[in-house]
């Protein structure tokens, strides 16, 4: 089972949400990409869940992004598939 951490970003626009996102990605990057961890990014900023997405997938990162009630969850994993092959 992988923890998972999350990080408040609402308020924030972009750069500064893209900037923060990409920081924590590399920051955890080992576990992330050993499956141990799961990041979750907090937003209510719409041009960041299409700017954080498409940064991270470029990583090789996994991302969904969930709407809630007057924001959006940004979950981001490594795909199980790329884990198995030692990726």
């Amino acid at each position: 089972m992988s923890q998972e951490l999350q990080f408040d970003l609402r308020g924030q626009i972009c750069p500064s949400t893209l900037l923060t996102a990409l920081r924590e990605v590399n920051r955890h990057r080992k576990d992330l990409r050993r499956g141990s961890l799961r990041l979750t990014i907090h937003t209510d900023n719409r041009d960041s869940t299409a700017t954080i997405p498409e940064a991270v997938r470029n990583m090789g990162y996994r991302v969904t992004v969930e709407k809630k009630e007057g924001h959006y969850l940004l979950h981001i994993d490594f795909p199980v598939e790329d884990q198995e092959a030692g990726l």
